[in-house]
């Protein structure tokens, strides 16, 4: 039975902590002593809370896209506030691509990509928790920008992977490879691809009016 309680608690997040912090410096090969001895408890405390490494390694794949999903939900909630669809959609651009290039996160998305071999189940608890997640809040957030006729979409999947390409897709490819993009060009490839996305997706109408 999984400990309950907020000691318990306290446990599991610093065992999570510890184990993130490990798995980005020393790959899926750190121990779970060593996970133990960083968090300051006993390896037996660790297979209370969590069965097996990969389960642990699920969980801070877990949380790190969590962190992730928190921020489009406050990014969703302050676009309203955007004057029209450019501002918004640089203001989104801006935001996901610091949230993709985190390093703790791009070095968590590399491990998986690495172990994928070893453990198959973990690319797929990542492309659900990450991912998949991501997409699935870009396309409300699209979704709002069309509700206010900023945007017309007819299909916002094939929009959300295109918003996607052009903005974020080339870090995460840097990322592979331990680099990064420059930010100057990283800025050009965010206002470029927007304004690309605006070309294909912008509405002719112009913005709905909103009721008094």
């Amino acid at each position: 039975m999984t400990p309950t309680g907020k000691r318990a608690e306290r446990s599991r997040q610093a065992i999570v902590a510890a184990a993130r912090e490990l798995f980005v410096s020393e790959g899926f090969d750190a121990g779970m002593d060593l996970i133990a001895a960083r968090a300051g408890v006993s390896k037996v405390t660790v297979y209370n809370h969590f069965g097996s490494k990969e389960e642990l390694f699920t969980e801070v794949v877990g949380q790190a896209m969590g962190e992730a999903h928190t921020t489009m939900a406050e990014l969703r909630a302050r676009l309203s506030e955007a004057a029209g669809a450019r501002e918004a959609l640089l203001h989104l651009a801006r935001a996901l691509v610091t949230a993709a290039t985190d390093p703790s996160r791009l070095a968590l998305r590399n491990l998986v990509t690495a172990e994928l071999r070893r453990f198959p189940e973990l690319g797929e608890a990542y492309l659900t928790r990450g991912p998949a997640r991501s997409a699935a809040d870009l396309g409300e957030a699209l979704g709002d920008l069309c509700g206010r006729g900023l945007l017309e979409i007819p299909d916002r999947e094939v929009a959300v992977l295109q918003f996607f390409s052009l903005t974020i897709y080339p870090h995460l490819i840097a990322g592979t490879i331990g680099s990064a993009l420059p930010g100057d060009l990283a800025e050009r490839l965010i206002t470029g691809g927007v304004d690309l996305f605006l070309a294909r997706y912008g509405a002719v109408s112009g913005p709905r009016s909103t009721p008094a």
